[in-house]
């Protein structure tokens, strides 16, 4: 996966999450969803800098691996 297909999901993601959002009372479903949806959202954003950090330092790009989301939401800012 290239950095605009990273990007591009992340955008995806994002409308899903703001479709998610607008209803006032979430149904357990949506709910449930929307937390996946942020997790996968933390991943990618993650997967995103792993992969610019890399190419920064002058490794391959295509090397950095997604991390688990508990890994990922541990982070601290």
């Amino acid at each position: 996966m290239d950095d605009k297909s990273i990007l591009d999901h992340i955008s995806a993601l994002i409308d899903e999450e703001h479709a998610l959002r607008r209803g006032a009372a979430l149904e357990p479903e949506h709910a449930a969803r929307l937390k996946r949806v942020e997790d996968e959202l933390d991943q990618c954003w993650d997967l995103l800098r792993q992969r610019r950090a890399r190419r920064e330092f002058g490794e391959d790009p295509a090397a950095a691996q997604p991390r688990d989301t508990g890994t990922v939401e541990n982070y601290e800012g």
